[in-house]
């Protein structure tokens, strides 16, 4: 039988460093540990390590595999998507699109209503509605003997007349509350760098002054915000730079990145100054 040599395709993929490999040469490139990784993508810190490694076992399945895989990509600003398709082809493919299983609904033989017994509370109703109609009649006639002409008239609805029928009340409709606005810090001290970060996303954020002192290391969500201020330097790092506004010094800075990229940037006083 002739023999099969193998494509440039195959030979690249056997060359490729693993999808571990991949993600935990990006995150050192970023400047990132492990416990911070976790901290913006919620990934429990041993199935960082175990995916690092190549070990996805630990993950519970291919489907939560998929998942940290894409949130591990986007913290440390890779292709998430790339990866995942890398990690479907070593592991059988993407998962089949399940078809609708097909229902087929018995209403079952037709049921004929029977002829049941009498229904005595409904003549008891009719009844007790042709005393209450003879009693009005009785009160009716008893007026009309004392002088007054012609048929009883039935009282008039409210609102007719003549003045005109007042339309129903209209329910108020109320505005839409204001969506609150990031003012830009007014008054900052000239000898001091102040930051202040308002969040239009989620983001993970690290802040350290100018002697290496950790100030927040979190995530903040939509509407948060924080503010930092040191005699000597900001430090930032975020892991979505483009879900935060900054407020440097008493300027707008606008969003400090693009959606899921990681950024580094170091402010001092004075003119803001990217690290």
């Amino acid at each position: 039988m002739p023999s099969v040599e193998p494509t440039d395709d195959v030979v690249q993929a056997a060359d490729a460093p693993s999808i571990g490999r991949v993600l935990s040469t990006a995150r050192i490139d970023a400047g990132l540990t492990v416990d911070q990784v976790s901290t913006a993508t919620r990934v429990r810190v041993p199935i960082v390590h175990a995916i690092e490694e190549d070990d996805f076992a630990r993950c519970g399945g291919d489907f939560y595999a998929r998942g940290n895989i894409r949130l591990i990509a986007r913290a440390v600003g890779l292709d998430g998507e790339a990866l995942v398709a890398r990690y479907d082809a070593a592991h059988g493919g993407p998962p089949a699109a399940r078809r609708p299983a097909t229902q087929l609904i018995d209403s079952g033989p037709i049921k004929v209503p029977r002829r049941g017994r009498p229904n005595w509370a409904a003549a008891m109703v009719a009844a007790i509605v042709a005393v209450v109609a003879l009693i009005g009649f009785n009160l009716v006639s008893g007026k009309g003997g004392h002088g007054t002409t012609g048929s009883a008239s039935a009282p008039l609805p409210s609102g007719s007349g003549t003045g005109s029928v007042a339309p129903a009340a209209t329910p108020a409709v109320q505005p839409p509350a204001p969506v609150p606005s990031a003012a830009a810090i007014a008054a900052v001290p000239a000898d001091k760098v102040t930051v202040k970060l308002v969040a239009e996303g989620t983001s993970w954020v690290s802040a350290m002054d100018g002697n290496g002192k950790s100030l927040f290391q979190n995530n903040i969500g939509n509407g948060q915000d924080q503010t930092f201020t040191d005699p000597k330097q900001i430090k930032l790092v975020l892991g979505n730079g483009g879900a935060v506004h900054a407020y440097v010094n008493g300027k707008d800075l606008g969003l400090l990145g693009k959606d899921g990229q990681v950024v580094h940037v170091t402010y001092t006083p004075g003119d803001p100054q990217a690290g």
